[in-house]
């Protein structure tokens, strides 16, 4: 299986690659850029030939690296300012990962500030279309996470991001990252190997498989439909280690890359919780 967690750029964009390869990790993601800013330094030259350097040299399949879009932008934003500025993030982070050679980018999609799913869905629809009409030569796809049915959200229902992907063009430039603890916050029960198989088949049915690139695997802090976005150790939490097993048994999830964006606390560390999943999964 290609398993990893979310690593550290500091110092360097290519610093990730080691990172990684210390950690074992078999897949990973990162972040390009300062998540917690708007202003975005440039690139260097050296740091993306690095990257892919280090990249190649390493055991890690390309294809089992993934960006993610910072926290500030709000691509669901009644805002037209905000919505635009997301929008305009999103050029940005496809423009980059483009020239790191990383072939997925997971976005958040965003809330509709009390104005209403239908409102949030065509902000969203708008954006993700004029990003990829804006970035029309470049073959990364753009990975819809679904949400935890927070307040506010878009995309916690599989109907619902069903209909957002239809909306979304050209189609091979977009598709699901599937993460664990959000659907289990929405209601989708992961607790057993039935309730799983059945959690699977309802995503196939509305969603599709072939359209599931990345799967985050996190545990939840807060029970089933509890709609909080609060990740957990692996098996820690309300999902639990049986849920876990179950999950990991799946073969149309054990074919995907496995990112984990678990807690690092004095319970356990990414270290901790890869080692978890392997345990798991065995």
């Amino acid at each position: 299986m290609q398993i990893g967690v979310h690593v550290s750029i500091k110092g360097s964009i290519d610093n990730a690659v080691d990172n990684a390869m210390e950690l074992k990790c078999t897949a990973f993601q990162i972040f390009t850029r300062n998540p917690q800013r708007w202003e975005v330094k440039n690139l260097e030259k050296e740091e993306i030939d690095n990257f892919k350097t280090k990249l190649a040299s390493s055991k890690i399949d390309p294809a089992a690296v993934c960006a993610h879009m910072p926290y500030l932008p709000n691509l669901s934003s009644p805002e037209k300012e905000l919505c635009e500025k997301s929008m305009n993030r999103l050029v940005n982070e496809v423009n980059r990962c483009n020239l790191l050679g990383v072939p997925y980018l997971v976005i958040h999609l965003g809330s509709h500030k009390g104005m209403g799913v239908e409102v949030g869905v065509k902000h969203l629809v708008n954006a993700c279309n004029t990003a990829a009409g804006k970035t029309r030569r470049s073959s990364v796809v753009i990975l819809l996470e679904n949400t935890a049915g927070q307040k506010n959200s878009v995309g916690s229902r599989f109907e619902e991001l069903k209909r957002i992907l239809g909306m979304l063009e050209p189609q091979r430039r977009f598709g699901v990252c599937f993460d664990t603890c959000h659907a289990f916050a929405a209601g989708y029960d992961l607790r057993s190997k039935e309730n799983v198989h059945d959690t699977i088949a309802e995503f196939d049915k509305h969603v599709g498989m072939k359209s599931l690139h990345i799967v985050h695997l996190n545990d939840s802090k807060f029970p089933l439909g509890g709609n909080r976005d609060r990740h957990e150790h692996i098996g820690l939490g309300y999902i639990g280690e049986k849920g876990f097993k179950a999950i990991l048994a799946e073969k149309e999830f054990r074919k995907m890359p496995m990112i984990l964006e678990t807690p690092i606390d004095e319970r356990r560390d990414d270290v901790g919780n890869l080692k978890k999943v392997k345990e798991l999964a065995a």
